[in-house]
């Protein structure tokens, strides 16, 4: 279903897109943690690190995908919103097969590196072995993870984040019945953990490439007519790989600080895997509302509607403070309870490390609401070199101060690093804008004359 948020409520707009984009990305997220759950409960403690170490490196892979797919969104949905429907077909095919080619090649080399990657971030020699096997199985199947995502990403582009969320629900619902059959029972340990993850994933896009063929006519495109257009091929690897990039440093950051706890004991990798699935739960609300404005803004900024572009803004950052305060009163109260879903009862040391941990950024989680509504801000307007400068900064930050607190503090000095590093990402950012803003305006008023 086309949304045009050209007109009528912003903030009806906002809520309307955002809120099947957070479901879906939260049916997206507990693929992990009940992968989590699982391997802690029923394979191990040893395993449970395993697949914590293997994150990260996952993680730079798939959100390099994800990056590229929210990149070239912001083109489609500028299309979109000039009514440019013959250009937005074309950026379609465009992207499809130039992203299709590029991500058969990463996936091969990623399968081929894996196990160098791991030993370059120092993951310990009793859990390598599990934890290549279980990156291996994953990246054979980022074919799936792209063609879902930039499927994804052709339906939000016209407003639409509600039909996507559909087969991720689906998608889940299987990899929580796959990881039961092949761990519980099948006790094929982190394989298949790796192997029910691949399944869902080859779901999720059959269905979502079914429905755009078959239920919406404007993005329906015979097999005859895909081609690359070759004066789109610029822009569509500039604004994909901006983005892309941009997720890459952040999570290369994550990657660097991940090697920073693995000098540290089982315990405290174990814990930081455990509270990294918090905070990927916690982040991705504020992230789908800097979305949900990344569409509505790229939208009035094809239909050059500059009194909307800051309205979003100003709302859309108001619901990212709303969900902060929400969120972060919930987290601090019942972040003990949350811990013991990923550990057997007797990991008394892995649950008061990561109760501390999450106490404490229930208070912090408001920096990245505020840093997630300006990115959404900047990348509506095409304007996507100022969030990698930002993310660089942000990463540069929190790693150098990770590497200073961590073998001091442990787990807890994580959570301190993370705050310097949004501190000094906002840093850059508010100021940019404000100097954006004067810019932009005094263009205005030299063209009016």
């Amino acid at each position: 279903m086309k949304l045009d948020m050209t007109k009528g409520s912003i903030n009806r707009h906002l809520i309307r897109f955002a809120i099947p984009l957070i479901l879906g990305n939260m049916f997206q997220l507990t693929y992990n943690a009940v992968d989590s759950i699982i391997v802690g409960r029923y394979i191990g403690n040893e395993a449970q690190a395993a697949v914590g170490t293997a994150n990260p490196l996952m993680n730079i892979i798939v959100f390099f995908i994800v990056g590229a797919c929210t990149g070239i969104q912001v083109l489609m949905s500028t299309y979109f919103g000039a009514k440019q429907e013959d250009k937005l077909r074309k950026e379609i095919s465009t992207s499809i097969i130039i992203g299709f080619l590029f991500v058969f090649v990463l996936s091969v080399a990623s399968i081929i590196f894996a196990k160098p990657l791991l030993m370059l971030i120092q993951v310990p020699k009793s859990i390598l072995s599990m934890s290549t096997t279980y990156l291996q199985i994953i990246f054979a199947g980022l074919v799936f993870t792209f063609l879902y995502n930039i499927y994804a990403a052709i339906l939000r582009s016209i407003g639409d984040s509600k039909t996507p969320i559909y087969f991720i629900i689906i998608s889940c619902l299987i990899n929580v019945g796959l990881d039961i059959v092949f761990v519980v029972y099948g006790k094929m340990g982190v394989k298949g953990v790796a192997y029910a993850t691949v399944i869902a994933e080859l779901v999720s896009s059959i269905l979502c490439i079914l429905y755009v063929r078959r239920r919406v006519p404007l993005l329906r495109i015979p097999v005859k007519e895909f081609r690359v257009e070759k004066d789109m091929v610029r822009d569509t690897i500039s604004f994909g790989m901006n983005t892309a990039i941009q997720k890459i440093a952040l999570n290369v950051g994550k990657v660097l600080v991940q090697g920073c706890v693995n000098t540290l004991d089982i315990d405290a990798i174990a814990t930081f895997n455990a509270v990294s699935r918090v905070d990927d739960y916690v982040f991705q609300p504020e992230q789908s509302i800097g979305n949900a404005m990344t569409t509505c803004i790229a939208q009035n900024n094809g239909a050059k509607k500059e009194d909307r572009i800051q309205k979003t803004l100003h709302k859309g950052l108001i619901l990212e403070l709303i969900y902060w305060v929400f969120i972060g009163t919930i987290i601090y109260f019942v972040a003990e309870k949350v811990m013991y879903l990923f550990v057997n009862d007797t990991e008394n040391n892995v649950v008061s490390m990561g109760t501390s941990y999450l106490k404490t950024m229930a208070f912090f989680y408001v920096m990245p609401a505020l840093t997630n509504g300006i990115q959404g801000y900047f990348r509506g307007l095409g304007k996507l070199n100022i969030n990698f400068y930002s993310t660089l900064i942000q990463m540069i930050g929190r790693v150098v101060m990770a590497y200073i607190l961590v073998p001091r503090l442990g787990v807890f000095g994580i959570s301190l690093s993370c705050f310097i590093g949004w501190v000094v990402m906002l840093g850059f950012e508010v100021p940019y804008y404000f100097y954006y803003r004067r810019k932009q305006q005094m263009i205005s008023e030299h063209a009016a004359c």
